[in-house]
């Protein structure tokens, strides 16, 4: 699946009022199935350290729109599993290292598609092997690195928790057996990076960016310590803090002074549906600026009107129309 941006734009159909404007669900759908006939294209081959990423974000968009069997399933599988390796991580693409964000998108992938008897054939113990390769990216003090080589972020560490819930080897999955992970740690960890202004950063001391909100909301929403943790007290702070990044387009950003994007629209309504604070979004503005940013022509979603369609933002524009209710799409997790 290409990751090249184009070839629309996001923009509104010359004289359509704002009130009109609807989900062009099957030009969404025809854009994606688009998206692997394009490798003649420089920009598909420079974006192949995203092909796992790519596939997961086109088949997540394509069961919201309620179109699950857009793509063959046979060929996802195969080019799935060819990510995989001997320690049971995933890589980008064939050939690349693996990593425990693409193996999460690989697990999502496969779930989404009922592929794990498939994995089974290819390495027996395949589940145990996947949580084995992400158990061991764990560090001392509880966060996890993405790959060998060490680096970490609050996205691996939600990346490790999701992946092992879908697994079904969480330690709280397991009770019986010895914990493959330190949770407590981990959200300890989590706990760190919360700031005074009630959001989260990428590691203790960083700045509040929503993106590493949902990471770490998210993980905490797995671990099950949410509530405990925040309170009604701290989900108002972080709510706050998180409604303010709803400008005068409907729009979302990601920090103060930053531009509106539509990704936004998932990183931003999803943690707030995780502290049951949706509702403190204009809601209706939100879908209008969405609407916005589709191609009605060709399909896909783009970061801004004007600016060209990727499907990062039109799986991430589509999530968070599923999240304020959009007529038509299928609920999403919100975690």
């Amino acid at each position: 699946m290409s990751l090249a941006a184009g070839p629309g734009r996001g923009h509104v159909a010359h004289g359509q009022p704002p009130g009109e404007l609807r989900l062009v669900v099957d030009k969404h759908v025809a854009y994606i199935q688009s998206l692997d006939t394009r490798r003649d294209e420089l920009e598909y081959h420079l974006t192949e350290h995203l092909r796992i990423g790519g596939i997961y974000w086109g088949l997540t968009a394509l069961h919201l729109l309620g179109h699950p069997d857009a793509l063959p399933r046979d060929g996802l599988l195969t080019y799935v599993l060819s990510c995989l390796h001997d320690n049971g991580g995933f890589g980008a693409a064939p050939g690349h290292d693996a990593h425990i964000l693409y193996t999460g998108y690989s697990v999502q992938i496969l779930t989404m598609i009922d592929g794990f008897d498939a994995l089974e054939q290819k390495m027996a113990g395949g589940k145990h092997k996947i949580a084995t390769f992400i158990a061991n990216l764990q560090q001392p003090d509880g966060r996890f690195a993405g790959d060998q080589w060490g680096e970490t972020d609050t996205r691996f560490l939600f990346s490790a928790f999701y992946t092992l819930s879908l697994l079904g080897h969480m330690p709280h999955q397991r009770p019986r057996e010895p914990p493959m992970i330190d949770v407590p740690a981990a959200t300890a960890y989590i706990k760190a990076c919360h700031n005074s202004d009630g959001g989260f950063g990428v590691a203790p001391g960083a700045e509040s960016h929503s993106g590493q909100v949902f990471t770490c909301v998210g993980a905490l929403s797995v671990a099950g310590e949410l509530d405990s943790y925040l309170g009604e007290e701290g989900k108002d702070r972080l709510g706050a803090w998180l409604s303010e990044r709803q400008l005068s387009s409907g729009g979302l950003n990601g920090r103060p002074e930053k531009l509106v994007d539509v990704c936004y629209s998932w990183w931003v309504g999803s943690s707030l549906a995780m502290i049951d604070r949706l509702h403190w979004l204009d809601q209706e503005k939100l879908t209008t600026f969405i609407l916005q940013c589709q191609d009605p022509d060709q399909g896909g979603i783009a970061d801004r009107p004007e600016d060209m369609v990727d499907v990062f933002h039109t799986v991430f524009g589509i999530a968070g129309l599923s999240l304020v209710g959009y007529p038509g799409i299928g609920e999403v997790d919100p975690a």
